[in-house]
């Protein structure tokens, strides 16, 4: 008799969307049927690499919360980067000019 391997959390699915260029509610819908399948069999999904409109989407459809999107560097396409928040300036500090010791104060 032969005996399949016990599916647990422990090994996760992971599915890499680094790839996915125009997602759209079709996407999404497919994403929450694989989460109901994995959860099924026990299977924790993992979802990777997601762009902005997808996490838009996901956020819009109320399943953010469900279909959460792990960050990883690891697996993307050759010229793709992960999402990215915004760079942020330094704040600048308080300039003091100096003047000449016989200038009058303006």
């Amino acid at each position: 008799m032969k005996t399949e391997p016990q599916a647990s959390a422990d090994r996760p699915l992971s599915c890499d969307l680094g790839a996915l260029t125009a997602p759209d509610l079709a996407v999404v819908d497919a994403l929450a049927r694989l989460r109901l399948a994995a959860a099924r069999h026990g299977v924790r999904l993992v979802l990777r690499n997601a762009a902005g409109p997808l996490r838009d989407l996901l956020a819009f459809s109320g399943l953010g919360a469900v279909l959460p999107v792990e960050e990883d560097g690891a697996g993307l396409l050759p010229g793709r980067q992960p999402w990215r928040q915004a760079e942020e300036r330094e704040q600048h500090v308080r300039v003091e000019e100096v003047g000449e010791p016989g200038d009058p104060a303006r």
